[in-house]
Parts: structure tokens; sequence; C-alpha cells
């Protein structure tokens, strides 16, 4: 097991799953543990924004981290609170001015994300401003052990399965490794974790359990990060913006095998 990780899956959280009773294959009695699905609505200051579906820990990283990655927040923002109420079933992020997003709110999108979820029309107003580290690289060298780090760490996924997991990586280095029902939480949980920690993501490599759709590009380009893997595979719509926004998309990934469709230049043939 990788010990380097700064962040892990909290396994001994016993909020995030509970036990149900059941038969398997043989008929005999079985007690299964499943994973925990709650809503959490967020609220920018007075305004709601979204309710999303999550397993429930770090409910202040993906406030945070999805009104982050809307573009509801930028680094230009203090952050005067994050306030998470589960009895009502609230996250309250609060900031130093007014804040007013009625029409944006009109535009919402449902994706095809796990647990529900959402994305406003005009986040793509200032996607082809970003510009992505075209000197990072990924060594195919680094890919086995990687993965196997990631595979090994305990995990929810491994005691009850349902549920994603997106790991922020250092070269062959995983270091922040978050989970939740919908991959897109757990990206966002990421970005909120990132806001108020120092970390340069122009180098790193993001890594996904889940299918690299549009919803999840968008998302790693607005935070900034060059490259991203899954061992899923891919929809028309992730590719056609990772090739937009010249990230590197590796889908497939197992092993040592892979399929890149976007973003080749910054792979390095070095085994």
């Amino acid at each position: 097991m990788n010990k380097k990780f700064i962040i892990k899956p909290d396994i001994k959280n016993q909020k995030l799953t509970k036990n149900i009773s059941g038969i398997d294959h043989t008929g005999a009695h079985y007690k299964q543990k499943v994973v925990m699905e709650k809503p959490l609505t967020i609220f920018l200051n007075n305004q709601e924004i979204v309710t999303c579906m999550t397993v429930g820990d770090r409910p202040d990283w993906l406030a945070l981290g999805f009104l982050i990655n809307q573009g509801m927040i930028t680094k230009s923002d203090k952050i005067i609170s994050v306030d998470v109420d589960w009895e009502i079933e609230t996250a309250v992020v609060r900031t130093d001015k007014v804040t007013n997003y009625e029409e944006k709110i009109k535009k919402k999108i449902r994706t095809s994300g796990c647990g529900v979820g959402t994305i406003f029309s005009d986040v793509m107003d200032n996607f082809d401003q970003i510009k992505l580290n075209k000197g990072a690289i990924i060594k195919i060298s680094w890919l086995p052990k990687l993965l196997k780090s990631i595979n090994m760490q305990p995990s929810l996924y491994l005691e009850a399965g349902a549920i994603h997991g997106c790991v922020l990586c250092i070269e062959d280095k995983p270091i922040i490794y978050v989970e939740d029902v919908g991959r897109h939480n757990a990206l966002d949980k990421i970005a909120g974790w990132l806001w108020n920690n120092d970390y340069d993501v122009s180098n790193m490599i993001l890594y996904t359990t889940g299918r690299l759709t549009s919803e999840m590009i968008i998302k790693t380009v607005q935070m900034g990060v060059p490259i991203l893997i899954s061992r899923s595979g891919f929809t028309a719509a992730g590719v056609e913006l990772a090739i937009k926004s010249n990230l590197t998309l590796i889908g497939r990934a197992k092993g040592k095998r892979f399929i890149a469709l976007s973003g080749i230049d910054r792979i390095l043939f070095d085994d």
C-alpha cells in the first residue's frame, strides 16, 4: 500500500456505508455493505445553486470545488466561510462580496454524471481561453506503478463498490484520492481541496475511475490539469473537447495498456 497519500479514502467512517441483509446466489443469508447517498444543497451566500447527491464526506470541499469549477468563484474572491449543516442538508459558501447568479442558474444542463451531474452552459464561455501546459509529460513507464498504487489503496470501492474515485498524481505517485457516488463530485472535492493548498497542477496527472465524458473534460481543463487518465472509455463529446483544449486524454488504462485520443505529444514512450 502506498503510504504517501496526503488524502485517501476514509474507510473507517461508518457514516459513509451501511450493512443490508440479503441472500447470495446459493440462497444463503448475506450481509452487503453499501455506500450512502444523500442530498446536499449548495448555496453561494444567500443564493441556492444546486442540489447534488453525495456519499457525504468532505462536503466543504465538494461545495467549494463545485462553485470553482462552475466559474462562480475565482482566485480574486475571498472565502469567508464554508458552513455545512447536515440536519437541513445544506452547505453555504460565503464570500466577501455580493453575488447574483440568477441568470446563470437558468442555464443548467443535466449531465450524464452518476449521482446527477449538473453544469451551467456558460462555463464554456472561458473554456477556449484556458491554456494547458504543453511541456507536461507522462511516461508510459509510470503507468503500471501508478495504477497499482491506486488499485491497492483501501477504498470504499473495494469495501462496497457503487462509487467512483478521482486521484491527483505527481508522476507515478498518487497524492490525493477522494471518492463519491459521482465522479464529477470526486473531481469537485479535489478542486475544493486545492483552493486551500498551494499546489501547481500544471504538471500533474488526474486519474478517474469513471467515463471520460464532456463534464469530466471541462472540469479537468478548468482546474488546469493537462493529463487525464481513466480505466474506462470515452464519449465523442468528451474527446472533441479534449482535442479542442489540448488535454491529454488516456482511456482503457490497465497495466501498460492504454488508448490515447488527444494530447499525444505529452506521452513519452520510455519503456
